[in-house]
């Protein structure tokens, strides 16, 4: 399986979020990969109404409705028809360990699934007591990386990352600098049942060509 993280890109914004699900839709269906896209908050609604695939929103707060101005509160993703929710990416970090508990909790709670991010090891295992559907390792230094993915550079991590998830019961996901038919090959082989990629997809000349690169390290 496979995350596309559309983060704040213009790529990945408002008409043309719509236009890229509709072309991981089809390659979904070509290939059978399952492809998730994760896009902004506000452009949840749009997007599932146009796409029969699953759709993730990037974040939720750890906030019940209330007096809470500019929050994402987990209702709202739900309503407009998001499935899932990513948690502690890098670059939406929690600021604590008591408050990534609490967006667990309260997505879990209104029926959003969960993959939760972890930027080490040690990180991995404690947010595997969260109990999420996926958890993810991803160290930031080589997100967004053309050159050297996580795959490549810390193969070893990942191999026990997988270990520790798969000792919890929970599916690991890869990310940070995968960008290639035998960075996905390698992180499969090391235990992980997917991978997580943004610019490679959302930056990419010819996204459709890079995807199908992508999925070829599934076969």
């Amino acid at each position: 399986m496979i995350f596309v993280n559309y983060k704040a890109y213009e790529e990945g914004t408002g008409q043309k979020a719509v236009a890229l699900t509709k072309l991981l839709e089809g390659v979904a269906h070509e290939t059978q990969v399952k492809i998730i896209p994760v896009v902004q908050a506000v452009d949840v609604k749009e997007v599932v109404t146009s796409t029969t695939l699953e759709v993730w929103t990037q974040k939720v707060d750890p906030f019940e409705p209330g007096a809470h101005t500019g929050a994402i509160i987990a209702e709202s993703v739900l309503e407009d028809g998001a499935s899932g929710t990513f948690l502690n990416h890098s670059e939406a970090k929690f600021a604590s360990f008591d408050e990534l508990a609490k967006a667990s909790d309260r997505a879990k709670s209104v029926g959003l699934k969960t993959l939760v991010f972890a930027a080490s090891l040690e990180e991995l295992k404690n947010v595997c007591s969260l109990n999420p559907n996926f958890v993810a390792y991803e160290p930031p230094e080589l997100i967004g990386s053309t050159e050297t993915s996580v795959a490549q550079a810390k193969p070893e991590i990942v191999k026990e990352a997988a270990e520790a998830a798969a000792s919890a019961g929970i599916p690991l996901i890869v990310g940070a600098g995968v960008h290639s038919r035998d960075d996905v090959k390698k992180c499969l082989e090391l235990g992980a049942v997917g991978i997580a990629v943004a610019s490679d997809i959302l930056k990419a000349e010819d996204p459709r060509r890079e995807l199908m690169d992508l999925i070829a390290g599934f076969q």
